[in-house]
This record gives C-alpha cells, structure tokens and sequence, in this order.
C-alpha cells in the first residue's frame, strides 16, 4: 500500500499541466489550459485544465480528475502504475508497503507554523538591529519595501530561536532547517548575522529562509536545505508577491540574486524573481508559464552569467510552446540588476529589456555556431551532432520547425536534408475515444456550497467548529470527512484532499463538487461564499431545532427542552432586533 502523505507529497510536486501537455497538446486560455478532449469527440474545445487548482475537467463530457486520475483514464494505468508513472517523472521513489509515520505527518504539518513564527521573529530583530537597517539603507531599500517582502535580521548568538520555541529540540525545528544538530549532538540555529529573506510558496506560507551575511564573509548567501516544504528546484523567490506585476506586464523576469529582485521591486520593477541557489529547473520555468507567456532570463554578462544562461536555456527546451516566448538579457560588464536599476532607474532599465532581449531560438543557435567552425565540413557535422540532443526536446511543433530550419541553414544543408539524418517522423498519437459521458445537475445545498468553497481553499477548514455539523443531510457527509482529513492535515491541497478519498463512497461527491469549482476565476471569494452558506446552516438549524421543541405540548417538554425553548427564542428576539 502507498502512504498518504507520499501522495500528497507527489501531487503537490508534479504539474497537471506538464503531464497532461505531454499526452494532449494544450493551449493558454487566461488562467486555465483548453484542449479539445480526448475522451470524446468534439470540434471547439471544452476540456479545461486548472493550473492553480491541479484538476482537469471536460464542460462536454463531464471527465475530471487530477494527474494521476488522468493517466488512469488515458493511458488506461492502474492507480499504483499511475502513481509510478508520475514519481518517475518527478524524480521520487515509491514507498511500497511503507505505513505512514504518524509522528511524521504532525511534524511536517507543524512546520508552517513554525516558519511562520521564525519569519515574524527575524522581521523584529530587523527592528533592533542599527547595523542591519543601514546596510539595507545603503543598499537603497525602503522600509515600505523590507515590509512587503518581510525582510528580518538573524542576530548572532548561537541559541536565539531557543526564545522563540518552548522546545528547542523538536525534530520539527531541525527537519524545517532552522537548526543544525552537529555530530556531538549539540544544536544551534542556522541562521546567524544575515539578512533575512523569507521565502514564500504560492499558498502566502513562509516556506523557508536565504539569508545574506552584512560583510564579506563566506558563503555570501545560505539558504534552507530541502524540507517536506521547500524544495529550491521547485520555488522562486519573490514570486507570490510578483504575481499580479507578472500578469499586469504581460513577462516575467528571472534574476539570480535575492537582492536583485528586492532593488528591482524598490525602483518599480516589480515583475522580477529569483532561483534559489540553483540553476534554473524545467519547473521553475514550468511554474512561470502559469502566469505569464513570456519569461526572460537576467544574467551578468560576464562568463558566469554565460554558463547560467546556456543552462536555463537547457533546462527550458522541454517546457516550451509555440504561444510562450522565452528570452536572455545580458547585462553590461561589472553590473548586476541591483547595481543596473540604482544607476539608471526603472526607465533605464526596462529600456535595456525592451531593446536588448535575445530570443532563445537566436542564443541557442549563435552559441552552436560560435562553438564550431561552420567553414569545414568537420565543423558543420559536430554542429549538426550538438545540436540534434537539444532540438530534440523541442516538443512545440512550430518552434521546432523553425529551429530546425535555421539549424539546416547555417550547416548549409536542406531543412528535408536535416529531418532524414536525424530520423524525424511526422507522426502523432490519436487518442482513443470513450463513451460520452452526461454531467450531473449542479448543486444547491448550503452544505454542497460549504464543501466547494472548502476545496477550493482548503486553509478555511483550520477555524471551523465541528459543532456545526450536527444535522444529517446528504452531503454534509462529504463535508465533515474533508473537514476532519483538513484539521489532521491542514496543508493538504485540493487534489491531495480528493485523492485521499479515492476508493472513498464520498469520491463522487468530491469530484462533483471540485468539478464545479473549475469555473470560478482564482480571485473568487471562497471565504465569504463559504462564511454565507455557513451562517444560513446554522440559521436552518436554529429554525428547526425551534420548530422540534416548539411542536411539543409545554406540559410534556423536559427541563432540558424548555430551557433550550428559551435559549431558542432569545436567539430569535436578537436576530430580529
């Protein structure tokens, strides 16, 4: 049996998108991915897929599910091989037969809230720390500008956050990356005399910490290690508060620097974030595409920001599509974007971006070429070798075909010439068709409508008092289920909630249920359509509970049930006030 919390793990890992781009061809639709479905047919598109909600759904046939429903009903896998399917493709091992540590999954759903409570800690030592505030002052930055990115100050000392925690040796400190256990066993936090950059995960949690030294000690900067909730492959910095900038300006800028994204957002440049630490991955480039169709790489122009370039281009040729647009910027010598933007401003600076942008499928082929004598035919044939591994994950037909083309042009050879030596076939896989499929009728009741707003964002479960649940009804079931999975679990994400209840009799209500939600926008209010049907359940309890003991003769009412007649009818007095 596969734990749990390795499916949760998994889900909150891969991408719906990626996964199912790779199978079915998808195209952006504002927030959300269209195809037409491959589950039966049709000639405009009704199959959407949900990046931020990790689901797919056909408005046609009523197909829904998450990524490893999908491969089960595409690729017609079963739901162990599905699983297999996507953690080979996320790099992680299956756990067979492994139980879930109890203990374990307390811990890893702690680690929020002590991250949380470390961030808030940092960000008042910032306050206290004279030596801290002028480097930041020196650096430009504004305490607007700190506030919003939560900028803190890890003191010296090597016990501090021993004030912070009740319980210093809680594994949960040492498995979050706050504190080191040394080999004598002796504990100490990580963190000491650095500027504090909190690093945020797209649900607004502190997922972990990069933090600068105020001199030129060494390493310059020192991030969290990986945790249960911060893998650096995965994460940019600054990208939660970049969110809207990216949308409003239509790109998204990767820097390398913390620093560079913070000065970057000081001048009015807010639309910047940064790899952690890391070269950038497929899925940080992956991740970016939700938001935006065009992503530009900033780097040093010196050889080092050369090298990162090549590897984020790389690290890109998997991810792209004919409708995104992926470039380079090159600084000039001895600047980085921190130094760039203090000099010449947001004008200057976006100057440079709009005029000196390098498409990747310019960069690609210039280094090829300048990395080959394209005079001799021993150079153009190590140029056509080099090039075909790194065309070859080109899935974006037109892009391809264009690279292709040039590729062709500069050896001095036939586009048709190309495609015969490196064994290009135009083939493509039909899907099978399945029988179509007839939704169901959406739902109406205050519990249906609590459960959708729930799923849709699951942090609401943390404040619900169970006590409100007390009346039978068809899907308050469903609710109380998701709501005690929640409160045991409060980090899980709604694709992980509903795969909990797979061979669940409550799975056709989630999936009904999480269906429905693919139609709002991801700015809906859950929280008030959520506190709305709560509050007319329990005015629905009220009355009922009113009419029960009111429909009694008073001679034959308990203590109990005349004392609970008053309470009832007060109650009324006051709402009706």
């Amino acid at each position: 049996m596969i734990p749990q919390d390795f499916i949760q793990t998994l889900l909150n890992r891969v991408d719906i998108v990626d996964v199912i781009d790779r199978r079915v061809p998808l195209k952006k639709a504002g927030a959300n991915f269209q195809a037409c479905c491959p589950f039966h047919n049709e000639k405009s598109p009704s199959f959407t897929v949900s990046p931020s909600k990790q689901f797919y759904h056909c408005f046609g046939c009523g197909a829904h599910g998450t990524a490893i429903g999908f491969l089960m009903e595409y690729a017609g896998l079963g739901y162990v091989d599905a699983i297999k399917e996507l953690a080979s493709q996320s790099g992680m091992t299956v756990p067979e037969g492994a139980a879930p540590d109890p203990q374990r999954v307390q811990q890893v759903a702690s680690l929020v809230e002590l991250m949380q409570r470390a961030a808030q800690y940092y960000r008042q030592q910032l306050k206290l720390a004279p030596v801290a505030i002028d480097y930041l002052k020196k650096r430009g930055l504004t305490g607007e500008i700190a506030a919003r990115f939560g900028l803190g100050y890890a003191p010296s000392g090597w016990q501090n956050l021993q004030a912070v925690f009740d319980h210093y040796d809680d594994t949960a400190l040492v498995e979050g990356g706050l504190v080191i256990v040394n080999d004598a066993g002796k504990r100490y936090d990580r963190f000491r005399e650095r500027i504090m950059f909190p690093i945020v995960g797209l649900k607004g949690d502190v997922i972990g910490f990069g933090g600068r030294v105020l001199d030129s000690g060494e390493p310059k900067y020192l991030n969290s290690p990986e945790t249960p909730l911060f893998q650096k492959g995965h994460e940019l910095y600054g990208l939660f508060q970049a969110r809207r900038a990216i949308r409003d300006a239509g790109r998204a800028l990767v820097v390398e620097g913390y620093m560079d994204v913070v000065a970057l957002a000081q001048h009015g440049v807010d639309y910047a974030v940064a790899t952690l630490g890391t070269a950038t991955t497929p899925n940080h480039l992956q991740k970016l595409l939700r938001h935006t169709d065009e992503v530009v790489f900033c780097f040093d122009g010196d050889s080092a920001g050369q090298r990162a370039a090549w590897r984020a281009l790389e690290n890109s040729l998997a991810m792209l599509t004919d409708s995104c647009r992926v470039g380079f910027l090159f600084l000039p010598a001895q600047h980085d974007p921190d130094s760039y933007i203090r000099e010449h401003g947001k004008a200057g600076f976006e100057v440079l971006l709009n005029q000196q942008i390098v498409p990747l499928s310019s960069y690609l082929a210039k280094e090829l070429a300048a990395q080959h004598d394209l005079t001799t035919s021993e150079g153009k044939s190590a140029f056509l070798k080099a090039a075909q591994p790194l065309l070859s994950q080109v899935s974006a037909p037109g892009l391809a075909l264009m690279l292709r083309k040039r590729i062709a042009e500069l050896a001095g050879i036939q586009q048709s010439e190309l495609e015969i030596l490196w064994k290009i076939e135009f083939q493509r896989k039909r899907p099978a068709n399945t029988p179509l499929r007839t939704p169901r009728p959406a739902p109406v009741s205050n519990y249906r409508r609590m459960l959708r707003a729930l799923l849709f964002q699951p942090a609401l479960a943390r404040e619900l008092n169970n006590a409100l649940l007390t009346l039978t009804h068809p899907d308050a079931s469903a609710l109380q289920a998701v709501i005690e999975l929640l409160q045991q679990h409060p980090h899980l994400e709604t694709a992980a909630v509903v795969e909990h209840f797979r061979n669940s009799a409550l799975m056709p209500q989630l999936q009904q249920a999480s269906s429905e939600i693919m139609v709002w926008a991801d700015d809906f209010d859950a929280a008030a359509e959520f506190a709305l049907a709560r509050e007319q359940i329990d005015t629905e309890q009220h009355n009922l509970r009113t009419a029960n003991v009111a429909s009694k003769s008073l001679s034959t009412l308990t203590e109990a049930e005349k004392m609970e007649l008053q309470q009832l009818s007060r109650r009324k007095v006051r709402t009706e006030k």
